[in-house]
């Protein structure tokens, strides 16, 4: 892998990890259950993202 495909996975896990963090704490805020229970699937979507990410290295 060369240093520009690393830089690109490298950038690709921190925006997957912000968008998970950020699923979380609105999902903490919502008081709509369906929408807490939408919110918190989007959260794992984007940490199963990051997993695959991850795996590349």
């Amino acid at each position: 892998m060369t240093t520009k495909e690393l830089l690109y996975v490298e950038d690709a896990l921190g925006h997957e990890q912000y968008f998970q963090t950020q699923c979380c704490e609105i999902a903490n805020q919502i008081q709509d259950s369906d929408l807490r229970e939408f919110t918190l699937r989007l959260a794992q979507t984007h940490k199963d993202i990051f997993g695959n990410f991850y795996n590349l290295l």
